[in-house]
């Protein structure tokens, strides 16, 4: 007997590398306690009808499972995503024909924290199990949440949000190798001080990643591979690891494409501070990840150039604070949030710092800006036996 659910899925937080999947870069990162929860149950109706806490005004989605609209056709309303994973899901021969019921809420910042993959891992897997299907292998239900943002939305993203996301698990980060597309779960070192990841939400709103310049940082990567390839055999940005190929590879596009030339120079910084940001998480060193991350985002600011004005003003008060670690803008960049590696002590001297200054040097945002402090928490969870 199916009875109501709640199915709660986290947002996530990339210690590294940011932007680094679709350059074929391994990854590193941990799910934080910013939820998104759907509360369903199958009804008979054959149709499918979900309404939003957090976008009352886009008012009840209601559809009948495959009859949805064509890709890429709704842009303005979050119902592209319960429309995408209908069509995705379709397309992969796996069943969405019962109808169910459902209600969404949310507290992820938006922007930088993978509101999107969140609500997309969610849908698919409410909407499986009021289907009766069991997808148990985890990686394809992370290319199945991609292929709802890249076929139906438009949304160019890589894997790195579903990923961290799906396989998060409390007290450990997720270490995702995409040369076999093993997922590693590596534990805190003991001696590690009580700390927290902070989102510092500008209070701007990022438009999709389709609308940004991670769009077209994409394509700069991709035109960087297909020049290299014209020179030396890659597939990848991520591939060019050794110093002297790098310098030579650097010094030759740096004559005809600087900026390209810059957005290698970033990926290939940030795969030799990967294994140093993998052995301070395991000692527990959060002082040397801090560092790794800032360094990060001074190479996300000035060599990918992601970032964006209000972005860089959380981290400039961010560094002003004794007990922050580390700190750089999150996710696909331009707006959204930032993020930083705090002492827990030192979070409320951030939070009154940032409170003190942000409005003075953006008063655009002055009464929409939040500070967020979060731990370390599994990805998915399921709750059963709510009352219908």
């Amino acid at each position: 007997m199916f009875g109501g659910r709640l199915c709660r899925t986290s947002s996530r937080f990339c210690l590294g590398v940011e932007h680094g999947d679709y350059n074929g870069t391994e990854l590193f990162g941990v799910g934080t306690d910013r939820f998104l929860w759907i509360a369903f149950a199958p009804n008979d109706r054959d149709r499918v009808r979900i309404a939003s806490a957090n976008f009352a005004a886009d008012g009840l989605i209601e559809f009948t499972p495959g009859e949805v609209p064509a890709p890429r056709t709704v842009t303005d309303s979050w119902a592209r995503f319960p429309f995408g994973v209908d069509h995705v899901l379709r397309r992969a021969g796996l069943p969405t024909a019962r109808g169910f019921d459902a209600v969404v809420f949310g507290d992820i910042p938006g922007g930088g924290m993978s509101r999107s993959a969140s609500l997309t891992l969610n849908l698919i897997r409410c909407v499986l199990a009021v289907n009766g299907a069991g997808v148990d292998d985890g990686l394809r239900i992370v290319d199945l949440a991609q292929a709802v943002e890249n076929d139906y939305i438009g949304s160019p993203c890589g894997v790195l949000d579903q990923t961290m996301i799906w396989f998060a698990k409390a007290g450990m980060g997720t270490h995702y190798r995409p040369a076999d597309r093993s997922i590693e779960h590596v534990p805190l070192g003991a001696g590690a001080p009580d700390f927290r990841l902070v989102s510092l939400d500008t209070g701007t709103v990022r438009p999709g990643l389709e609308k940004s310049t991670y769009k077209l940082r994409r394509a700069e990567c991709e035109q960087c591979v297909r020049w290299i390839a014209e020179r030396e055999p890659i597939a990848s940005l991520a591939e060019v690891t050794d110093p002297e190929q790098y310098r030579r590879l650097d010094a030759l596009l740096r004559r005809e494409h600087a900026d390209l030339a810059d957005r290698l120079t970033y990926i290939h910084e940030a795969q030799l501070r990967f294994p140093r940001l993998l052995a301070a998480w395991r000692s527990g060193d959060i002082a040397e990840v801090g560092a790794i991350f800032r360094a990060d985002g001074y190479g996300l600011r000035d060599r990918y150039r992601i970032s964006g004005p209000e972005l860089e003003t959380m981290c400039d008060i961010a560094r002003t604070v004794p007990g922050v670690f580390g700190e750089r803008m999150l996710g696909g960049g331009d707006k959204g949030a930032a993020g930083a590696i705090v002492a827990a002590e030192a979070v409320e001297p951030l939070r009154r710092a940032v409170e003190r200054d942000y409005p003075r040097l953006q008063p655009a945002f002055a009464d929409r800006f939040a500070v967020h402090a979060c731990g370390i928490v599994d990805g998915v969870a399921e709750l059963e036996g709510l009352t219908r």
